[in-house]
């Protein structure tokens, strides 16, 4: 392997790492812009000057922003989330108890949404690349109206589901699979949406290749021109736009926790914020964003291993049983 391609296959993670990075600084960033401080809110009431600014002491927030961000960005690094201002624990026990439940909301909710978002892409397939505005409509829809659709008509009229999803922290989902169900359907129905209308166009960008039509002009089984001439060209948009939802669901956990009473991350954010818990807000707010990073790293890494050189210096993914893509219409 040549010196030039090392650094090809080390471009992404160099550039994952920088984003990283930013990340850090656009979270800090956000938590010094809150207004008030925990220092003052635990100190509200007949308290004087002096002794909001002593415990604003006693909790670090004296020291200049920079230094804070530092001390933040190197405890990090080695693997020091800091402690909470609220009760004192160390912010790495707040999310091992409450990280399972957030884990297992979005696994759920990005299965549900890989499932629906195969389902209308398939449908619009079948329909020869047209439809699909109503997923554009669903994806336009917020968040809370679908939790407040989904909780009226299936816990509320047909009575199928818990109304909230009351766990304690640390409590096994075992018991009770149905308190996830109202969580991860807000979540997967905008996202599926979401994706349906991001794939939809390199689904039509697909079947409008000459060697789709002509396969399908010659009357191959609709299965298996999807299956080795249309699929191919999905493969990487849709592991770009899987990891972007990744990182949605992670951030979205914070709404549809609230909602339902759910005890993840995403409430574990709500309630930092309200007492500007800056520790646990960092740390809560970054996960989706690393989250993300990762997807999208792990995306483009599988995109290059995906594409191969084509005519001219063109690459594309390989289809099987086509030497090239421009070549595939005479292959069928």
């Amino acid at each position: 392997m040549t010196l030039r391609a090392v650094g090809r296959a080390l471009r992404p993670v160099c550039r994952a790492a920088v984003l990283a990075v930013a990340a850090t600084a656009v979270v800090f960033t956000a938590t010094e812009l809150l207004p008030g401080d925990a220092g003052e809110l635990r100190t509200t009431g007949r308290a004087t000057q002096e002794d909001v600014a002593a415990e604003r002491e006693r909790l670090g927030l004296d020291r200049p922003a920079a230094v804070r961000y530092l001390d933040w960005l190197y405890g990090l690094v080695r693997g020091d989330l800091g402690r909470s201002l609220a009760g004192g624990r160390p912010v790495a026990t707040l999310f091992a108890e409450r990280l399972p439940a957030t884990a297992a909301l979005v696994a759920v909710a990005l299965a549900l949404t890989v499932l629906l978002t195969a389902t209308a892409l398939t449908v619009t397939y079948l329909r020869g690349g047209r439809g699909g505005s109503a997923a554009t409509g669903l994806a336009a829809v917020p968040q809370p109206v679908h939790a407040a659709v989904l909780g009226a008509v299936l816990a509320g009229l047909l009575g199928w589901l818990p109304p909230v999803s009351l766990l304690p922290p640390g409590g096994s989902l075992l018991a009770d699979p149905r308190l996830l169900v109202l969580p991860a359907l807000t979540l997967a129905l905008p996202s599926a949406a979401f994706a349906t209308a991001l794939l939809r166009g390199a689904l039509g960008d697909a079947l409008r290749r000459p060697h789709v039509a002509d396969a399908r002009l010659r009357g191959l089984p609709a299965p298996l021109v999807l299956h080795r001439h249309v699929l191919p060209f999905l493969y990487a948009p849709a592991l770009q736009v899987t990891a972007l939802l990744a990182g949605g669901l992670v951030a979205g956990t914070a709404l549809a926790e609230t909602l339902f009473g759910y005890p993840g991350t995403g409430q574990l954010l709500v309630s930092a914020v309200a007492v500007r818990d800056v520790p646990v807000i960092q740390a809560a707010a970054l996960l989706p964003a690393l989250v993300l990073l990762l997807g999208m790293l792990l995306a483009d890494l599988a995109d290059r291993r995906t594409a191969v050189p084509g005519p001219a210096g063109n690459t594309g993914p390989s289809v099987p049983g086509t030497p090239s893509v421009p070549d595939a219409g005479r292959t069928v």
